[in-house]
């Protein structure tokens, strides 16, 4: 048997250690104890258990719901979060993350219980980490749910050492007489427009070609807008649980629409009955300077701009005509800029855009 040389190691004998591969893992129990006390600041009486073990446990007792239905939603934030990486500002993705499940949601009446999150990294930064999730917890308490487990993967092979990527899975509760799903919107009913807080969390991929084919930089103040570039592209969803829940308690709502990807265009014929259209009078809001801004710059037509993007409107209510004015009023009084902007018409299963 030959003898083993000088001074070399046997081949696969040398010691290894998981950092060795770019994984800390005691940076990823420091991220732990760092947002420990700001994810249990979202619990509830409902929540059982404590952060770090294998699942999140929440009672499933409803008192008052004659046939309670969980209500599940995923979703993650988009190519939104490249900005997010690349200008270092990462605590408002969180709410996007938030937002994106827990809007949906509430299109069926249901109120948001709890929320799971999923962080994919390249390299944990525990601080960045934490103010990820703060920004998480942020989002949670705005929809009044409780954020009772999540994961943090530290990937290096998989992504960049300043890359992440976000997922997140939320659960609500509605009682079954109480489902909204669209079955009873009828000819004549009326759409109420809540307003949005900009791009929300779509269009981000046109959003970012016109902004590189412009050469633009993220901290650009550009007409016709004032103020950063990057201030209008990061400002987080707006989340809609709060207003939109009161709203069921006081109204007969026949339809919810979350204006996501797609647009008014897309989304509101999903929850439309077969012969129905939407009528939308664009003459009845102004979208916020950002829209307006983009098609410039970008010359995008206006056909495209309502497919792709929310343009100013982040959720529409469809109501009876006889209640709509009041509806209107009391979403006023909470300090929201509702409106009325079009109805329900006979028709193949479109949006019919009108200016009137």
């Amino acid at each position: 048997m030959p003898k083993k040389k000088q001074g070399t190691k046997e081949k696969g004998k040398g010691k290894m250690t998981y950092r060795d591969a770019g994984v800390s893992i005691e940076a990823g129990e420091k991220a732990v104890e760092l947002i420990r006390d700001t994810v249990k600041s979202t619990y509830d009486e409902n929540v059982i258990g404590d952060i770090g073990g294998f699942a999140g446990f929440y009672s499933g007792s409803f008192p008052g719901m004659k046939e309670p239905l969980l209500v599940s939603s995923t979703d993650g934030v988009g190519t939104k979060l490249l900005l997010a990486i690349k200008s270092g500002i990462v605590n408002t993705v969180g709410i996007d993350l938030v937002a994106m499940s827990v809007n949906d949601i509430i299109c069926t009446g249901a109120r948001p219980l709890f929320f799971l999150d999923y962080i994919a990294c390249g390299k944990n930064y525990p601080d960045k980490t934490t103010n990820i999730v703060e920004g998480i917890v942020a989002g949670c308490r705005l929809a009044g749910c409780a954020l009772i487990g999540g994961e943090m993967a530290e990937m290096p092979d998989m992504y960049g050492l300043n890359d992440f990527d976000l997922a997140g899975f939320c659960v609500g509760v509605v009682d079954r007489p109480k489902v909204i799903d669209g079955s009873r919107i009828a000819d004549g009913d009326m759409l109420i427009g809540l307003p949005s807080s900009g791009l929300h969390s779509n269009g981000y991929s046109l959003v970012r070609k016109i902004i590189d084919t412009n050469k633009f930089t993220l901290n650009d103040e550009i007409k016709p807008l004032p103020g950063r570039l990057l201030d209008y592209l990061l400002k987080p969803t707006e989340i809609y649980v709060k207003p939109v829940l009161d709203l069921t308690g006081h109204f007969d709502i026949h339809g919810i629409v979350n204006i996501t990807g797609g647009g008014i265009t897309e989304n509101t014929p999903r929850i439309l009955p077969d012969g129905l259209s939407a009528e939308v009078d664009r003459s009845t809001w102004y979208p916020q300077p950002i829209f307006g801004a983009i098609q410039e710059w970008g010359n995008v037509p206006d056909e495209e701009m309502y497919r792709v993007f929310n343009m100013g409107i982040g959720m529409i209510i469809i109501v009876p005509a006889g209640q709509a004015d009041d509806m209107v009023a009391h979403i006023v009084k909470g300090n929201i800029a509702a409106t009325q902007i079009g109805r329900i018409i006979r028709g193949d299963g479109k949006v019919v855009y009108v200016e009137k």
